[in-house]
């Protein structure tokens, strides 16, 4: 009779538990989501994203020369403009707070960090959505396209390393990728957020970025219906057939099912984006000694990662990276 085998004699010191895990979190697999706000002479608090901040250029290159510091190999930049206009000018303006702050970070670190670009309208338009709108109201999907394409030549003029275009536009990974190329920016490359779900956790992004929909409008039209998987994989296959060199799932933790789907199809390098609502239901409860905050958080990103997930953006990143 063989003796009995037991899981848990495994599981039986700290020692050994690290012995035998099967997923590991490191620095290098987080990407930090930084904003830099225009016209602002010291960072402002974002009162439903606790502990994350509007920087100004400096406050921005001092927090990116930390985070280099504790390992993490790449920032994402969100940016806030003075000005908004219904065809977010700032977007691709030389002049554009990310536009300028792309070359200030290149300038100090050189190729010490992946410099990201969020590619998107919104946080630039006067209507708060991510794409020119029809006279009727409805976005342009095509007028848009163009847009994002002078966008990114923007962005990869500034020093950006990768683009990340956000709007969910058909064809816009398309678009870009002959933009870049047709201004000889060929080694820019693009992370699509291919799979973007018209999700409820992005309440405290749009705080952050002073974003408001116009006339109480949504992003249900270009966003994925948060039911559909099976259309997630379809919006990958369309984005990396367009040439993304690599994909995204957003958000993350309610979506690991999209993650683990998209992992088992694709062996290009897959994101996933700890979005705001979920960072900040973590930091809500600790705040009120319901949960052990940063064990919960450890635990998110450690499913993330489980789930299949290369790189993990959150704005965890710093206070993970400090314990890892």
């Amino acid at each position: 009779m063989f003796p009995q085998r037991r899981l848990r004699r495994l599981r039986r010191t700290p020692a050994l538990r690290r012995m035998v895990a099967e997923t590991h979190l490191t620095p290098a697999d987080l990407i930090a989501p930084l904003f830099v706000r225009e016209g602002i002479d010291e960072p402002q608090p974002i009162l439903s994203l606790p502990g994350v901040v509007q920087h100004t250029r400096a406050s921005l290159a001092q927090e990116v020369k930390e985070l280099v510091d504790l390992g993490i190999p790449a920032v994402l930049l969100f940016g806030v403009p003075e000005h908004k206009d219904a065809e977010g000018s700032g977007a691709s303006d030389p002049d554009g707070i990310v536009q300028v702050a792309l070359r200030d970070l290149r300038d100090t670190f050189g190729d010490d960090v992946v410099l990201i670009a969020d590619l998107c309208l919104d946080e630039y338009t006067d209507h708060g959505h991510c794409g020119l709108l029809t006279p009727s109201g409805a976005v342009d999907n095509d007028a848009t396209l163009d847009r994002y394409a002078e966008v990114a030549v923007a962005q990869a003029a500034a020093g950006v390393d990768i683009v990340a275009p956000s709007g969910m536009m058909d064809g816009q990974v398309a678009a870009i990728r002959d933009a870049l190329d047709d201004d000889d920016f060929g080694e820019v490359s693009i992370l699509a957020y291919a799979a973007k779900y018209a999700s409820a956790l992005y309440g405290p992004f749009r705080d952050a970025v002073d974003v408001e929909i116009a006339d109480g409008g949504d992003r249900k039209a270009y966003q994925q219906d948060p039911g559909n998987a099976r259309e997630a994989l379809e919006e990958v296959r369309a984005d990396v057939a367009e040439g993304a060199d690599m994909i995204m799932v957003k958000p993350a933790l309610a979506y690991l099912d999209v993650i683990a789907r998209v992992r088992a199809e694709h062996d290009l390098p897959l994101a996933a984006y700890h979005v705001s609502g979920e960072y900040s239901m973590i930091k809500a409860a600790a705040a009120n000694g319901w949960i052990d905050g940063h064990a919960v958080a450890m635990e998110h990103l450690t499913a993330i990662k489980r789930a299949g997930a290369d790189l993990i953006l959150t704005y965890l990143a710093r206070e993970a990276a400090e314990v890892l």
